[in-house]
């Protein structure tokens, strides 16, 4: 039963962990090289994320700054930008490229926000899966006379417990990236 509880926990450390990574490469107006990492650049033939191409740096607050290792790879990188949905025009000079990052629009930013709270919402379901999928998991033992009514009854509990964490977790992150993008 241990496992079990430890197993769901496990899963829904690992949804939290993958809310964090959409939220990070969510634009809030500053320049932040994560939102790169989900751009691949087209490289002899092989999808190489710009990380692993080029030093990502951020000389200002609201620009980044490009500079690829192998020079001829500058159009590429340029092209795979241009071509991602981060809706940056990146400026070439030949040998770096930099992203400027506008102000956010009030409208953009309520966008943002309910980007933001889609996400948080299917992190939720995909939460509320897990507990599902637990709780099916000790009724199936139940049935079959490997735990007690009443240890299916304390699983249960603990099950939702975990989950009511989780989703506070998720609210507290939601509350937090849009009070960082309504304040840009």
């Amino acid at each position: 039963m241990r496992d079990l509880i430890d197993s769901t926990r496990e899963h829904m450390q690992k949804t939290l962990a993958v809310l964090d990574k959409e939220y990070i490469a969510v634009r809030a107006g500053r320049a932040n090289p994560n939102i790169l990492d989900r751009v691949q650049v087209d490289y002899y033939g092989a999808l190489t994320p710009i990380n692993q191409m080029a030093a990502v740096s951020v000389p200002e607050a609201r620009m980044l700054q490009i500079q690829p290792w192998d020079i001829s790879t500058i159009k590429s990188i340029e092209k795979a930008i241009l071509s991602s949905d981060l809706g940056l025009n990146p400026q070439n000079d030949g040998k770096v490229i930099r992203l400027a990052f506008p102000p956010l629009t009030e409208e953009r930013r309520k966008q943002l926000v309910k980007d933001i709270h889609k996400l948080a919402e299917d992190a939720k379901v995909a939460i509320r899966n897990i507990r599902r999928e637990t709780v099916e998991n000790f009724k199936a033992q139940q049935k079959k006379h490997e735990i007690t009514e009443d240890d299916l009854k304390d699983a249960e509990k603990q099950t939702q417990d975990i989950t009511d964490k989780f989703c506070k977790d998720i609210d507290s992150k939601y509350k937090d990236k849009e009070k960082e993008i309504m304040e840009i």
